[in-house]
Formats: C-alpha cells, sequence, structure tokens
C-alpha cells in the first residue's frame, strides 16, 4: 500500500513560528512533525509515499529528500497554489491509480493503528474510510455520525454546541480507492470532508468510519502544539524519541551535557548537543532542541525551544516557545503562553508578557516590557559598536560570519594595499577569530601583520608605527565566555564615532570591497616586535636612580599576555624582581572579581615574606595594574590612582591631570597641591584617552588600574605605568603606604538602579529637576553637589538598562543617605 502525507499546508494559526518554517516541520521532541507520521507509517508496513507539497516547499524536500534516511521511499506532488485537502490528492493522481492509499496528515501528532483501520476498510469493501477519534471538545473539528455498521451517515464540518450529534471527528486520515480519485475535479479547491464525502454519502455509495483506539492532535494552535510535547514526553502518545532515558522522564539525546548540578523535574528532553550549566533549572515539559544553551541560574519550565537557542543566565522562562537561533540574554523572562520566532533576540531584562508574539528577526531593547505583539518593527540592534569595540557572547552574538563581514567592512573603509596590525590575547576563541578575521582583510586587498598573541598596549605601539588600523581581539574582562574586537585608528586609538558610523554604513549595506586576485593582500608575522617596544618604553621614561635605590618588587604576570614582555623588559632594569604567573594560562583568559582577590591576597603574602618594596599584578590584557604595598596590604584601584597621581604631580609641578568624573574629589586636593590642574572627562576610557593626547597632560587614569603615559602615547599602558612608577618611587625614596596616608580619605559608595531604555530620558530629566538650585555638573550624566561638599553622580548605562550613581562623603553614614535619597529619585522616574 501507499501514503500520500500532506504536508502543503500554510499553518497560519500556528504563526510566527510558521513565518519560515512549514507546519510538518516544526519540531515536536527533537523530531518534526512530519517524521513522526513517516515512521508511524513504516511501523506499519506503509514505505513508499507520496508527499503533496506547497507552502515553502522546498524546504519539507531538501529536509527528507529521497526518504533514504528514515528507510523508505519518498516522492513529491508540487502544488502551485492550495487545493484544498481533496484536490491536494488529485494533483497526485500519477502515483495513486494502481491501489489503495491511505491519506494523512503531515501535521497531525497520532499513533492510531493504521493496520486495523485498513483491515476495517477492506473488510465493508469501502469505497473509503475516515478514520475517527473520539472528542470530548467535537465543535472544533469535523463532526462524522456513522451507523452501528461503521456506515457514514452524515458529515458536519465546525458544529456549535447545538449542532453536536457525536464526539467523533474526523482526523484528516483515510484509506481510499483509486476510483475515488474520479469523483475529484482536476485543478479546482476541493476539501474531503466538506464537498467530496458529503456528496457521496448523499449518492449512497460506501463510506465508512472507522473509530481508532490510539492517539490523536491536531498540531493546529500553539496551544495544542505545546500540549503535544507534553504528551509525548508522558507517553501519552506511542512516539519514537531521539535520545536516551537515562532517569525516569529524562531523555538526553547524543552528545548534549547537563551538569550534575543542574536541578531537573522530570519528564524532560534535551536534543543533541545541548548544555545546560549548573545551577540552571529544568520543569516538567521542557523541550531544548539541538545545540541549546542554558546557562547557569536560568529557569525553564513547560517550555519549548528549538534549534540553537541561547538562554543567558538568570532568565526565566514558562509555559512558552522559542524559535530557532533566538538568544534570550541575562535575566529576561518570558511569561505563558508567549512566542519568540526565529533569529530573536531579547536582550538583558527584556521581559515579554502572557500570550505576546514576537515575529521573526525582532531586538527586544533591553529593560523592555513589551506587552502587545511584535509584528512589523525592524530587526537589529541600532549600533554594533559598544564600550567595548564590537563585543558579544561568542558563537552567539559573535559569529565566525560576522567577523568575516565586519571584517571586510573594516579593510573597505581603509585604502587598498594599506597595512592593517592584528593582535589577540591568548583565548581558544581569540585564536579562532583572529584567523577569520585575517583572511577577511586580506580577501578585501590588505596586508596583514599578525603579531599573534601579544599585549593590548604593545599591539597598539605597532599599529601607530607601522599600520593603517589594527584590531584587538580579547575576551571580555571577567567574561570567558564572551569576546571584544576593538578597531583601532592609524594612531593605535578606538575608531572615532564618526569613523564607527562609516563602518556600520558598509557593514550593514554589504558594500565590501572585492579585488582581484592579484590584488589581494598577503599575512606576515614580524619579528622583534617585543624588543621594540621595551626599547621605547625605556627610550622615552624616566628611570632615573632605580638601579641606585636598590628597590625589591614582586610582579604577578596575572597568566596572561604581560609575560610575552616582561621578561625582555625587567631584563633591562636594574631592580630585585620575582616574577610570578609568569606564563600564558589558556585556561583563564580573563578574571573575576573574586579571582582578582584572591590573587593580590597572595602577592600580599609574598610582598611582606620576601621584605619586598611594593608589588604589581598585570591583568591579562597588560593593559591595567594592581598594586599592593610593603605591608602586603592591597591598595584600592581608587586610592592608586590618587598614590600614582601624587607621585607624578610631585615630580611635574604642573601640567593637566585627565581623570573621569567618578574619581573621587580628593584628586583636586592632591593635584592642587602640587600646582597641577584637572580636566574632567566622561567615564569612557575613549574620551579619557582622547583628551591625554592633548598637549600640556602628563597624567591620566580611569580608576579602574589603568593609567596613561603620554610619552608613550594615548593609551593605557600597564607595563609602560610599571616602569613609570619604579622611577618614581625609586626618586622619592617614599613607600606606598606612606604616599597613601598623606593623601585625605573620603567614603565613596555605588549603586545600580534597573531602568528600561525606553525610561532612561526620564530618569536624567528626574535627576535635573531633582537637583532644585543645588550645583549641578553635566560633563557625564548629572553630578549634583550638596551645599557642603557631598556630591552625587547620575549616569545611565551605556550598554546597560540601569543606571548607575555614585556617592561621595565624608563618612558612610551622611554619603549612604545621599545615595539612597537619589536611588529613590531613580527608581520612581524608572517606573
Amino acid at each position: 500500500m501507499r501514503a500520500v502525507v500532506m504536508a502543503g499546508g500554510e499553518g497560519t494559526r500556528l504563526r510566527p513560528l510558521t513565518t519560515g518554517t512549514p507546519k510538518p516541520l516544526l519540531p515536536v521532541v527533537g523530531r518534526p512533525l512530519m517524521e513522526h507520521v513517516l515512521r508511524l507509517l513504516r511501523r506499519h508496513g506503509i514505505d513508499d509515499t507520496v508527499v503533496t507539497v506547497q507552502y515553502l516547499a522546498s524546504l519539507v524536500r531538501s529536509y527528507f529528500g529521497d526518504g533514504s534516511d528514515l528507510g523508505i521511499t519518498l516522492t513529491y506532488a508540487t502544488e502551485h497554489r492550495p487545493l484544498g485537502t481533496a484536490g491536494s490528492v488529485r494533483n497526485a493522481a500519477a502515483a495513486l491509480r494502481d491501489d489503495t492509499f491511505l491519506v494523512m496528515s503531515g501535521d497531525a501528532l497520532t499513533d492510531v493503528d493504521l493496520t486495523a483501520l485498513t483491515d476495517f476498510h477492506r473488510e465493508r469493501g469501502a469505497l473509503v474510510t475516515v478514520c475517527l477519534a473520539r472528542r470530548p471538545d467535537p465543535v472544533e473539528f469535523g463532526i462524522v455520525i456513522s451507523d452501528e455498521e461503521g456506515r457514514v451517515d452524515r458529515f458536519l464540518e465546525k458544529p456549535t454546541w447545538g449542532q453536536v450529534f457525536s464526539d467523533t471527528v474526523n482526523t484528516g486520515i483515510y484509506v481510499m480507492e483509486p476510483e475515488l480519485l474520479d469523483h475529484v475535479p482536476e485543478d479546482t479547491v476541493v476539501d474531503w470532508s466538506r464537498d467530496v464525502l458529503p456528496r457521496l454519502v448523499s449518492s449512497g455509495a460506501p463510506v465508512y468510519g472507522f473509530v481508532a483506539d490510539g492517539y490523536w492532535e491536531d498540531v493546529g494552535t500553539l496551544a495544542s502544539y505545546l500540549r503535544a510535547q507534553a504528551d509525548v514526553l508522558d507517553r501519552r502518545v506511542d512516539a519514537d524519541i531521539d535520545g536516551f532515558e537515562v532517569a525516569p522522564g529524562v531523555w538526553i539525546a547524543e552528545g548534549a551535557e547537563v551538569d550534575p548540578d543542574v536541578e531537573i523535574v522530570s519528564p524532560v528532553y534535551l536534543g543533541p548537543y545541548a548544555k545546560v550549566e549548573g545551577g540552571a533549572e529544568l520543569g516538567a515539559h521542557s523541550v531544548l532542541g539541538t545545540n541549546v544553551v542554558v546557562r547557569s541560574g536560568a529557569r525553564i519550565e513547560r517550555s519549548v525551544l528549538h534549534d540553537n537557542v541561547f538562554i543567558g543566565p538568570g532568565a526565566d522562562l514558562r509555559g512558552c516557545v522559542v524559535g530557532r537561533s533566538t538568544d534570550v540574554m541575562r535575566a529576561a523572562r518570558i511569561e505563558e503562553g508567549a512566542v519568540i520566532a526565529d533569529e530573536c533576540t531579547l536582550e538583558e531584562e527584556v521581559i515579554v508578557m502572557p500570550d505576546v508574539l514576537v515575529f521573526p528577526a525582532k531586538t527586544l531593547e533591553a529593560g523592555a516590557v513589551v506587552r502587545d505583539s511584535v509584528i512589523w518593527e525592524s530587526r537589529g540592534h541600532r549600533h554594533i559598536f559598544g564600550p567595548r569595540g564590537v563585543s558579544g557572547i561568542v558563537n552567539v552574538e559573535i559569529t565566525p560570519e560576522l567577523v568575516v563581514r565586519l571584517g571586510a567592512a573594516f579593510a573597505t573603509t581603509l585604502p587598498k594595499g594599506a597595512r592593517i596590525t592584528v593582535g589577540r590575547d591568548h583565548s581558544r576563541a581569540a585564536r579562532a577569530f583572529n584567523r577569520a578575521l585575517a583572511g577577511s582583510l586580506t580577501a578585501a586587498g590588505l596586508d596583514v601583520r599578525d603579531l599573534r598573541t601579544m599585549p593590548a598596549p604593545l599591539i597598539r605601539q605597532d599599529v601607530a608605527r607601522h599600520s593603517a588600523g589594527g584590531v584587538i581581539l580579547r575576551t571580555t574582562t571577567g567574561s570567558p565566555e564572551s569576546i571584544d574586537l576593538v578597531l583601532l585608528d592609524d594612531t593605535g586609538s578606538n575608531l572615532s564615532p564618526g569613523a564607527q558610523q562609516k563602518l556600520e554604513r558598509v557593514f550593514s549595506r554589504k558594500e565590501f570591497r572585492r579585488p582581484f586576485p592579484g590584488d589581494m593582500g598577503d599575512i606576515g608575522t614580524p619579528h622583534r616586535v617585543v624588543d621594540d617596544y621595551a626599547h621605547e618604553i625605556l627610550r622615552v621614561i624616566d628611570t632615573s636612580g632605580v638601579e641606585e635605590a636598590g628597590l625589591k618588587v614582586v610582579v604577578d604576570a596575572g597568566g596572561g599576555t604581560a609575560s610575552m614582555v616582561l621578561p625582555t623588559l625587567l631584563a633591562r632594569i636594574g631592580v630585585n624582581i620575582l616574577t610570578v604567573n609568569n606564563r600564558l594560562d589558556e585556561s583563564a583568559p580573563t578574571e573575576t572579581d573574586d579571582d582578582r582577590d584572591r590573587a593580590l591576597e597572595g602577592l600580599g603574602a609574598l610582598v611582606a615574606s620576601s621584605s619586598a618594596d611594593f608589588g604589581v599584578r598585570f591583568d591579562t590584557t597588560g593593559e591595567r595594574l594592581s598594586l599592593v604595598d610593603e605591608t602586603g596590604a592591597p591598595i584600592d584601584d581608587g586610592r592608586a590612582l590618587l598614590v600614582v597621581l601624587d607621585l607624578v604631580a610631585a615630580e611635574r609641578h604642573g601640567g593637566i591631570a585627565a581623570l573621569p568624573v567618578t574619581t573621587t574629589r580628593a584628586a583636586e586636593q592632591v593635584a592642587g597641591y602640587h600646582g597641577v590642574g584637572i580636566r574632567w572627562t566622561r567615564r569612557s576610557v575613549d574620551e579619557l584617552t582622547a583628551v591625554a593626547a592633548e598637549p600640556g597632560v602628563i597624567f591620566a587614569g580611569d580608576g579602574r588600574g589603568g593609567f596613561v603615559v603620554p610619552e608613550m602615547g594615548p593609551h593605557i599602558d600597564g607595563m609602560a605605568s610599571f616602569v613609570r612608577l619604579l622611577g618614581l618611587v625609586a626618586r622619592t625614596q617614599l613607600t606606598l603606604s606612606a604616599i597613601d596616608r598623606r593623601i585625605p580619605r573620603t567614603t565613596m559608595l555605588r549603586a545600580r538602579v534597573p531602568t528600561p531604555w525606553a525610561r532612561k530620558g526620564q530618569v536624567m530629566r528626574a535627576a535635573i529637576d531633582g537637583a532644585n538650585g543645588r550645583q549641578v555638573d553635566t560633563t557625564d550624566g548629572v553630578r549634583i553637589v550638596e551645599p557642603d561638599g557631598r556630591w552625587v553622580l547620575v549616569l545611565p548605562d551605556p550598554t546597560d538598562a540601569a543606571t548607575r550613581l555614585w556617592a561621595e562623603g565624608p563618612d558612610e553614614e551622611s554619603t549612604r543617605a545621599i545615595l539612597d535619597d537619589w536611588v529613590s529619585v531613580v527608581e520612581g522616574a524608572a517606573g
């Protein structure tokens, strides 16, 4: 016997899931709906099937092919326009003329006994037999009324409750004789239950109904789609599950990884190569598709996640459906009945309310509360650049495809034949993306200086000396699963906003330069870059008095790229150095705050036990450093900024220090005492380094361990800052703790208030209004100064759905009071 599987419907009631996916390909516990149907046919010995296709027909054909992967034979009959259930089968008549055939829908889930159905048909000598199922809610289906022998008396499509005379409904499964096709006009829209079969019953033709005892679900709505997933997991339907039942009701497919600390409430299903981190929760009836990633702290309950979905830490999903290749970022929440279609991005702390539909390729901005369906809004982020360059989660937000496009766009903005420097940290992700980037740059006509693993300050120096631009690939600080691509101009500085906009236009329009093969660039790895960099540091920075001072210093290279330079640099300085972690630690390309604190404790112990003059620890990119005084006590980054400022200002007696507005105002006293002025800048590192390039600037620091040595260029440079610090300490002959003690102390506190993007303007207006005549500074955000000198800064976060607050006062009690007052103001405006 041959079967006909109807797979041409548009599935309009299942939109937005079916906007780009045909309904028969929607997954149910790891397999497309139609695959469940084909496997049922094969179990009953039917391995030759004609598939009728119309809507997105090519996707169905390309997925199933000739059926050989399932051990069956498939052919296709294509409709050029919808022909209805009967017209669709009539379109395949050429393959159905020789024997009895079975007709099924490709988008229903069932395990009915097809063998018993065909036996009943043959026993009755029927022209057509309709498979019936008993349903307590028959008004949603076509009712079929038959006599005791099973002969059909009447068809009634979608009745009202007043018309319900039976609970047996038409499943859309039929056994038919070939001559039935003669009753269906060719190339005409015709339906079996509405047109053909009622006419045959009226004429007395042998039309029978077989009441099946098995499971049947018409997966026609979003509610029934979720219900079908639960029924498969609950084993209410005999359907094949692609995986191993590792515990009662817990199905895990090949390659899936589940941390032992994941809390699981069965039944659940994890598709091939899915990964769930420790601390996540999987509630009952959760279905995860292929390559789904669920981060720590996320909670999923009664939800279906299609292939390649990313769920960020702390996300909360309940009773929803998430389409393929969609990213749900940190702390986002999706409520009951909501559907997120394919290729969407839900940024951090988005809330999608119940029953909201989000159509494909939409981006919901961080902090948004979505109460209405999102259908027509355009796709995409407003900008690809952020404060850290082009940043995102590896293989989620930053993919090889994006890196190649970005490289082609950047190369297009530079002259053909120009030279570009590329360098990276020691992570595997940076190494992989570096190769993709270098290929796209050379293909667009640039020559690449590939420095491979090097500190970021060295890469910037190389760009300034040799190239028309550059790229640094580095792991995002404190986030080992993310990466930053920092694009540089010919001075080694981050691209200006204007250059970023130009690049974004090329990127979005895909207007990439495509040179002829002879004009493509080449890749080279230059030598002596470390020697040249070390030589330049020692040439421009005053190290007089260092050798005579006999300093003893403990240096922690942090297992990062500073270890590529420190041996060469320290060998040329007359200092007694104890170096630790002077290697590349691929397992730790970045560090968390806790990692840093533990490392500083260890460094402090080494300093104290070795009677060293101080200790220095570099971050993994060689840009920032942390200080430990001679007693082994770590110096807070804010205090370290004041200590280094005091040393520089005391020696220079004039000039300008560039500092971000979040710096303690004790800096004014330190600088003023030595006749140095202060230029306050925005918190952005780009703004700070731009000011550092101006004439007369002798010092710049960001208050987070980053210092600019203007003699080396306007860039944050940890190694140059270390050499400068050695000279300053040697010449002053003061300990770091003594310098720290002579600097006034204040209390600084911080707070973060979640703020939807749409409310940030109202928050800033509330801050201005709340100043109420007090002194206001709007260099960056709104800084309100109290008459007694206390101040608070209200600053919207540029990348997070939040507002940041800084407050400073003479003691913790009074500082906490002003901070709490302004937190209340911001919370009120943020809603």
